[in-house]
């Protein structure tokens, strides 16, 4: 893993805790050019990265993951962020690989949640915050074929999208699994994803979701 956060108690903090978790850092930086070199150098199988970074503390951390990313396409990249960058979180998932979260930091409560996102986005799925979802969302209303989905199919591609399993959804919803499972059927159906990896296409089924391209 390579980790970005300028901030030395909350970077160090986040080592101890990761490899706590059995996560190997094979960086800890703390600037936009330091994490472009680490992501290029290492090829990490996940990044934990800070949007705002050194030296103009604006963008730099999603700047460096975008451009390794294109060089090393799909490589995981979970974002932590106190803001939703609303252009880079979406040019972050334009090219539809996944492997890919965001995170708000006052939004993240427990280590379990946290240490679930980077596993999640390091197996090439999907961690998105609940506010990231609804901000990215907020365009791709009209969107065809979006607009065919009902309220109850927005509702659970929207957990999906937040890396839930379809169990959690159930429980979250009041639904039973297998009426779930159909909704989920029918929203592959309807984003017009074929059949496959049934793990693949809820990641290509939020992808296509967030990005409003399909």
């Amino acid at each position: 893993m390579v980790l970005a956060e300028d901030l030395f108690l909350l970077r160090d903090g986040l080592v101890n805790l990761l490899r706590a978790h059995g996560f190997e850092i094979v960086a800890a930086v703390e600037s936009g050019p330091e994490l472009l070199k680490a992501l290029l150098d290492e090829r990490p199988e996940v990044a934990v990265v800070d949007v705002r970074l050194p030296p103009t503390f604006t963008d730099e951390g999603l700047q460096a993951a975008l451009t390794a990313r294109r060089a090393i396409p799909g490589l995981p990249i979970l974002v932590l962020s106190q803001h939703v960058e609303q252009l880079y979180a979406r040019e972050l998932l334009a090219d539809g690989t996944g492997g890919v979260g965001y995170l708000l930091k006052d939004r993240v409560f427990n280590s379990e949640q946290f240490i679930d996102a980077v596993r999640r986005v390091a197996s090439g799925g999907t961690a998105m915050d609940p506010d990231v979802i609804a901000k990215l969302l907020a365009s791709n209303a009209r969107n065809e074929p979006l607009g065919k989905l009902t309220p109850r199919e927005r509702e659970v591609l929207e957990l999906m999208a937040e890396g839930r399993s379809n169990a959690a959804i159930a429980q979250r919803l009041f639904l039973s699994e297998s009426a779930v499972g159909k909704h989920t059927a029918n929203i592959f159906t309807k984003l017009d994803l074929a059949a496959s990896d049934d793990d693949n296409r809820r990641v290509l089924a939020v992808l296509a979701y967030l990005n409003g391209t399909r």
